[in-house]
Order: C-alpha cells, then sequence, then structure tokens
C-alpha cells in the first residue's frame, strides 16, 4: 500500500514538476539595433527576460521594411514589442492587427520630432512619413528613450522594476556624460556645416549646432534624378564645399558624383543602425562620430 500510494504521488506532482521545467522566460524583441542597443542596458542582468531584435544587426533601417514569415513566427511567441516610433516601424498596423494583444512600448513618446519638409527646405519630397524618424542620434533623445523604456518593461516586469530603474539611471548618467562631452568639444569646432549621405542626422546636427547644407538622398536607396543632384551640387559649390559624410552602411555613388564635381572632401559619419551589440556601442559610435568631425570640422 505504502510503495502504492508513493507511485500516486510520483505521477501526481510530475505535471507540477513539468510546470517548472517547460517555464519560459518574458520574450521583448526590439524592432532594430538602435532600440536593442537602448534595450540591452535597461535590462541588463534582469532574470527571466529574453531580449532579442526582430531584425539583425545588420539591417540598417526600417524605412521600408516587410515583415518575414520568420518575425511573424518571433512575434506571436514575444510579450512586447520595443519600437523606435516616430514612423520608423511602417508595418506596425499589421503587427497590431495580428497580435492584439502584444505590449508595444514605443521610444518616440515625448520625443520633439523633426518635420521632413522643415529639415530639406522643400528640396525633398516624401509622402510615407511625416517626421524624421531617426530620434536616436541625439543623446538627449536617446536618454527619453531611455525613460520610455524603464517605464514600459517597469509594467510589463513589476517584480523587477526596481532593477530596470537602476539600470536606466545609470545609463542615463552615462548618456548625460556623452551629451555633455559632445556638446563642448563640437562647439569648439570652428566650421559648423556638413552634407550628409541621406537624412540621418538632423537630430544631431540640431542639438549641437551644426548645419545640414544638403542632404544627397532623403533615403539610403532612393534614386536621385539629375535635376536634384545638380541642386545638391550647386548648394554645396555655394557653402564653400563643405566636407560630405557617407554612411559605412550604404552605397554612396551620387554622394561620391557631389565630390568629384565640387572637390569637397569625403568623411564617414555611423548612423548606428548596425554593429556588435555591444553594451557601450551607443557611445562608442558617438564618440568615434565625433573624431571624425573633429578632424573634418578642425581647420
Amino acid at each position: 500500500m505504502k510503495k502504492l500510494i508513493s507511485l500516486l504521488l510520483v505521477f501526481l506532482l510530475l505535471p507540477l514538476a513539468g510546470c517548472g521545467a517547460m517555464a519560459e522566460d518574458v520574450s521583448v524583441m526590439a524592432t532594430f539595433y538602435p532600440v536593442y542597443i537602448l534595450a540591452e542596458n535597461v535590462l541588463q542582468g534582469v532574470e527571466g527576460v529574453t531580449l532579442s531584435s526582430m531584425t539583425p544587426p545588420s539591417t540598417g533601417c526600417l524605412h521600408d521594411y516587410q515583415l518575414l514569415t520568420s518575425d511573424m513566427r518571433s512575434l506571436a511567441k514575444a510579450q512586447a514589442l520595443l519600437i523606435n516610433g516616430a514612423g520608423m516601424e511602417s508595418f506596425l498596423p499589421d503587427v497590431q492587427g495580428q497580435f492584439p494583444n502584444l505590449k508595444i512600448i514605443d521610444c518616440s513618446q515625448g520625443v520633439e520630432l523633426l518635420e521632413e519638409a522643415e529639415e530639406h527646405g522643400g528640396t525633398h519630397s516624401h509622402d510615407d512619413e511625416e517626421y524624421n524618424a531617426h530620434i536616436w542620434l541625439a543623446p538627449e533623445n536617446a536618454i527619453r528613450m531611455v525613460e520610455n523604456l524603464r517605464e514600459g518593461l517597469s509594467a510589463l516586469l513589476p517584480e523587477a522594476a526596481e532593477q530596470i530603474s537602476a539600470n536606466a539611471e545609470a545609463y542615463i548618467a552615462r548618456l548625460t556624460a556623452l551629451d555633455a562631452e559632445l556638446k563642448e568639444a563640437i562647439e569648439a569646432l570652428p566650421r559648423k556645416q556638413i552634407v550628409t549621405f541621406h537624412e540621418a542626422f538632423p537630430y544631431f546636427a540640431q542639438a549641437y549646432g551644426l548645419e545640414v547644407t544638403a542632404v544627397v538622398a532623403l533615403e539610403p536607396d532612393e534614386p536621385i534624378s539629375p535635376r536634384m543632384l545638380k541642386q545638391v551640387i550647386e548648394k554645396v559649390k555655394e557653402a564653400g564645399n563643405p566636407p560630405l559624410f557617407s554612411e559605412p552602411q550604404y552605397e554612396n555613388t551620387a554622394l561620391r558624383t557631389v565630390a568629384l564635381e565640387t572637390g569637397a572632401p569625403v568623411y564617414e559619419l555611423d548612423p548606428l543602425v548596425t554593429g556588435d551589440g555591444a553594451l557601450t556601442a551607443y557611445e562608442d559610435v558617438m564618440r568615434a562620430n565625433l573624431a571624425v568631425l573633429q578632424e573634418a570640422l578642425g581647420n
């Protein structure tokens, strides 16, 4: 009888043990690399959470990204999706329609957005997005994004809210120091005019007193007409041939044409849309960009 009772207890306890073994971490997904980096710092060391990026770290910006079947499978398992916002994720309505219970944490909440018409002075037009979505490239905006992540993730994971808040505060302190460092260094530069490959840097330029004289292409893969290319070349010449800035992630044939026609030097600024996922990736890229600006605008 005792043996039978013992066996019965074993069978009764098996489902409970199985539940414990099958328990999975809360799945949190970031839409792309810069959001992932910010979230990685906010969630550092938080147990019971799996953070992943919906898109590979080599994808770049998501302007016209089309959801893949693999994305939908991953989203089906997620409890929260961290988005850049400001129009970057044009696929968001499809996600919300398919997964109405998925918690969306929008990092752009409270960020003062720039209208694209303002940043281009009417030279370019873009019907799909009203605002420039590259908000993360100004550290002051990145700080606001971290605050939004802290709020949203604390609500999702109340048992880890204290650690999430501590992580966010530590990261904000680092970003605040970075912002001060950039302001001091860029303010000292004798020149402030730049020409960029695409419209990634208006927030950065506004934050640090730089003047974007011209933008070669509104989006990285946007074809540029001969008339628009001529306009850019004329603007660069009128401005005294300020330095041109390409981006490591994208081809820049049009920008090279501008360089050949004007004699303006070409440098490289990284918009932080690809990388190795290091916790310090944001600061590392910003300081590398600062070194490039000091070389390009320092004399």
